[in-house]
């Protein structure tokens, strides 16, 4: 069975989104599939160029190559979920948000704002409903990625989740006096309310930050903004980890601090869970509300910086109960089934 996966890939950037993809690839290798994956490359700006991108794969030949026919096309992101297949079969990891739940945000809309800029959402919303549909079955990476696919463009699907990279490989080992929060620095992640939140914490909390800037002069801001709040010296910037410094720093914390902005997913809360750590997050941050039990296996506050502090300093204050919200919260991703059988036999049934 010959299988391709399509995704979309901005060339230099590399987050949760390709880590998934070459997890799926690998996953479907692994079951004895011959699969290949196609990355089209995106760009988002100008406005219109976002048009060409969904004709470009409009256009797009996936039903054979090199005279042998592909047996499935597996559809992972905008635009390239938009590739025609007589087999498709959609994991849908997100929308193009600017045009959705993102589109009018006081900080974080970008599409709107730009010139014809409300043609291209309509366009793209056009192009959602019309097209996605045309999958034999339409899976979401999440409870929270489903419910925004049905509330904006009425399209049913099921979540069906994942395990995050090199899972088998976390451990936990003696909490050690920091928070952990593993995320490329990006607005919607919100390194800054955890640092404003520092400012307000009566425990000695400190956090490590490890994870590149998308853009270098956010993460300058974001130096800038600890300096200016007096909580520089409680802040280590590790930068970019490698995979056996990254399962280290998940294993010595007291707890994860994870506060995104309506996530779609959230690989850091499983790699928390797996590590039996607790996750501190936010009631607004969508997928890692779909794990993170308040008061059982972390936290979740209100999305203020004086909420965010008051969490983390509860978890601060009892390393006992932390542990115990840690070992809970491995216990509750044994008992999800969450796997990648699971997900290749899913992905191929339907």
């Amino acid at each position: 069975m010959k299988v391709v996966v399509a995704t979309t890939q901005v060339p230099f950037i590399r987050g949760g989104a390709e880590i998934h993809a070459e997890n799926l690839l690998a996953a479907l290798r692994q079951s004895g599939v011959e699969a290949e994956m196609v990355a089209i490359p995106f760009k988002w700006y100008p406005a219109p160029k976002i048009i060409d991108h969904i004709l470009a794969c409009r256009l797009l030949d996936l039903e054979e190559a090199n005279g042998e026919k592909i047996d499935r096309v597996i559809g992972l992101k905008f635009p390239a979920y938009l590739i025609p297949h007589p087999n498709k079969v959609l994991w849908i990891l997100h929308q193009h948000r600017t045009a959705y739940d993102l589109k009018n945000h006081p900080l974080y809309a970008d599409l709107i704002h730009q010139e014809q800029g409300s043609a291209v959402i309509g366009a793209i919303e056009q192009a959602d409903r019309r097209y996605i549909p045309e999958a034999k079955a339409i899976y979401a990476n999440s409870r929270n990625v489903a419910g925004r696919l049905k509330h904006f463009c009425g399209i049913d699907s099921q979540p069906l989740y994942h395990p995050p990279g090199n899972a088998e490989a976390f451990y936990n080992a003696d909490a050690e006096p920091y928070l952990y929060f593993p995320s490329r620095l990006n607005p919607l992640k919100r390194q800054s309310l955890v640092i404003e939140a520092l400012a307000h914490t009566r425990q000695p909390v400190s956090v490590v930050f490890a994870g590149a800037a998308d853009n270098p002069a956010y993460g300058e801001e974001l130096k800038a903004l600890a300096e200016r709040l007096g909580v520089a010296s409680r802040i280590t910037w590790a930068g970019r980890v490698s995979e056996e410094d990254k399962l280290s720093l998940y294993a010595r914390s007291m707890g994860v601090v994870y506060p995104p902005i309506d996530e779609d997913y959230g690989y850091i809360t499983l790699e928390a869970m797996l590590a039996a750590k607790p996750v501190i997050t936010t009631e607004d941050a969508g997928g890692p509300l779909e794990f993170v039990e308040n008061g059982q296996t972390g936290l979740s506050c209100a999305p203020t910086a004086e909420a965010l502090a008051a969490a983390m300093d509860e978890l601060w204050s009892d390393r006992t109960r932390a542990q115990r919200w840690g070992r809970e919260g491995k216990a509750l991703y044994a008992a999800r089934n969450v796997s990648w059988r699971n997900v290749v036999d899913t992905l191929l049934a339907s």
